[in-house]
């Protein structure tokens, strides 16, 4: 059995997010009416940087669960353990953010077991309720607690795509890729590096999303653009940066890194 990964935090400093369709608005009237969201897009593309700031701009904490094939119901709402020669029940993540009213963020969603999606219906819907069957107990989430999955259209599949079951229970939003412009000041702000260096690896990654379907799965993400940032601003050639960062990271394929060499070397 794989461990469930989770990270719960109290966002401390504001986050930087630029908003760009009054999303962040739109999420805190949802929030504020106690509906769930539900955001789609290609990854590195600032969902869970949203989540962030939509969580500090709440005053709420956060619990992320990372999902993956193998996420079970037991793994978000809880189970019995043996300690000291005794069962004791321990609250899974979705448990405890509904107890504590946090936002529980349910990251790529579609990855986990389809039987597991089913226990957040209840919760998604106007009954706010959290059956735990082990227990004989119903949980009713409290105004504090908010419910947000995600998940990358661009991976779903026949086998792997949420039913409209689930999808019409959320107010949805649909990331992508920021303008150049924006991308440009967001990578700078968050990596460090001149504004023209920024735009030119933003130039890049535009580059690289042009071959989506033609060889590579995904192009460079912006996620993948503040790292290679990262690494020029303390000291690292542009060139073996962004090979490091975005041309490995990108495909195996010799052709398709060759030409993401190319793509390289006529920027810097």
């Amino acid at each position: 059995m794989k461990k469930i990964a989770t990270a719960a935090q109290i966002i401390a400093e504001k986050p930087f997010y630029l908003e760009q369709a009054e999303e962040l608005h739109i999420a805190k009237t949802a929030y504020h009416n106690g509906l769930p969201i539900l955001l789609k897009g290609p990854t590195g593309c600032g969902k869970t940087r949203f989540m962030q700031r939509l969580a500090w701009e709440l005053t709420r904490p956060l619990i992320t669960v990372s999902c993956h094939d193998d996420l079970s119901t037991s793994d978000l709402i809880g189970r019995f353990l043996i300690k000291g020669g005794e069962a004791v029940w321990m609250d899974g993540p979705l448990t405890k953010a509904v107890r504590t009213g946090a936002i529980c963020y349910l990251d790529e969603i579609v990855e986990a077991r389809k039987d597991t999606t089913v226990v957040i219906h209840p919760l998604a819907d106007d009954r706010r309720e959290l059956p735990i069957e082990k227990l004989g107990e119903t949980l009713t989430a409290p105004p504090e607690f908010m419910l947000a999955i995600s998940y990358n259209p661009g991976y779903q599949s026949v086998l792997k795509d949420l039913k409209q079951s689930t999808r019409q229970r959320f107010v949805s939003f649909e990331f992508n890729y920021p303008p150049p412009e924006l991308e440009a000041r967001i990578v700078r702000e968050e990596s460090g590096i001149e504004q023209p260096l920024a735009e030119k690896l933003v130039q890049m990654a535009t580059m690289t999303r042009s071959l989506k379907d033609s060889g590579l799965q995904e192009g460079a993400s912006t996620r993948l653009l503040i790292h290679a940032g990262k690494l020029i601003r303390s000291g690292i050639q542009p060139r073996t940066a962004c090979k490091a960062t975005i041309t490995e990271t990108l495909t195996d394929d010799h052709e398709m890194l060759a030409a993401l060499e190319e793509i390289t070397s006529s920027l810097f």
